[in-house]
């Protein structure tokens, strides 16, 4: 087991005030404060080699827990073990075997080509030069970065800077590797490289990936496994399946007709129609009430079929579902 948390307790003292001239002046000298509970009693193990993701809505606390397992946070209770160790008190070590990558913050040096900064990075993990120069060649390659490494990190896009982050956390070839907001602002094509490039970080070099994001495209496409967090609590922890079994009892049903069809009642319950555009009718359904072929059987009464779909709802629907249901 290379992660364990058990029983993590978090809590921040924020200042607060209300608005206006008057108050403002006063809390310079009665400054009221809040106590808000960022974790509340989350408990979970990670093996060797899982890619995990740790979604939640905003203020779930998955960057407070993220941070207490990087060592930069101590929590106020509980119990914290990464590879043996207890990140806030052995952090030289500690972040030896661990790699981070924060979408919003940079660890390179902004006004240096990228090269420069993965030679500091070398220096500051004391990466034999050897083993560096191996490791660097095979990240330039995996994330196309040639072309980049000459170029200072303020000229950089967003996806090229998040690449290059990519490679930097990787330097030194940690075992463990936490990403929050990897994928925030990227385009579509700099989202499938770097989801491609963590998928063969995970299955060839056996890194043990913790995944934070609110793009479930990037859940659904590279984890097996998801933990959910809402107001500090650890609401689910299991396969994704089961998250979407669970808490979804609707399938999407996508038909094309030849022509535009005839307005009328399927006649099932538990079908409902979501939208008719052109020839094209979308209708959600019970498939534990409904059979296929009885709906595609109602269906074809209405006009000629051309083509039909039967999808899972987006994971999306499953995760805002589960937000109304649990949550509130």
């Amino acid at each position: 087991m290379q992660i364990l948390v058990e029983g993590l307790f978090k809590s921040f003292q924020v200042a607060r005030r209300k608005g206006g001239l008057y108050h403002a002046f006063r809390s310079v000298l009665h400054r009221e404060y809040h106590t808000v509970c960022a974790l509340d009693g989350v408990s979970f193990q990670i093996g060797a080699g899982e890619l995990v993701g740790y979604i939640g809505p905003n203020g779930a606390g998955k960057s407070t827990t993220v941070k207490i397992m990087s060592g930069i946070l101590v929590p106020d209770a509980g119990r914290c073990e990464i590879l043996g160790r207890v990140p806030w008190r052995s952090r030289v070590e500690h972040v030896a075997s661990l790699g981070v990558v924060f979408g919003q913050r940079t660890q390179l040096w902004w006004d240096v080509p990228v090269m420069d900064s993965f030679e500091l990075l070398r220096d500051i993990y004391r990466v034999p030069e050897d083993r560096y120069r191996r490791t660097r060649d095979e990240l330039v390659e995996g994330l196309s970065l040639e072309p980049l490494l000459e170029t200072p990190v303020r000229q950089l896009s967003l996806g090229q800077r998040i690449k290059c982050e990519l490679a930097a956390s990787m330097l030194h070839r940690p075992p463990i590797l936490f990403l929050d907001e990897p994928t925030i602002g990227l385009d579509a094509i700099s989202k499938l490289a770097v989801r491609d490039f963590i998928r063969t970080l995970n299955q060839t070099m056996g890194t043990t990936v913790i995944l934070t994001t609110h793009d479930m495209d990037d859940i659904e496409a590279l984890c097996s496994r998801v933990l959910l967090l809402s107001g500090g609590k650890l609401l689910f922890d299991g396969p994704i399946r089961t998250l979407k079994a669970s808490f979804l009892d609707e399938k999407r049903l996508v038909v094309d007709f030849l022509e535009v069809p005839e307005r009328g009642a399927i006649g099932l319950d538990r079908v409902r129609t979501v939208c008719l555009r052109d020839n094209q009718l979308e209708l959600r359904y019970d498939p534990t009430e409904v059979s296929i072929s009885e709906l595609v059987q109602r269906l074809s009464r209405l006009g000629q079929i051309r083509d039909i779909t039967v999808e899972e709802s987006p994971i999306e629907e499953v995760i805002a579902r589960i937000y109304g249901e649990m949550v509130l």
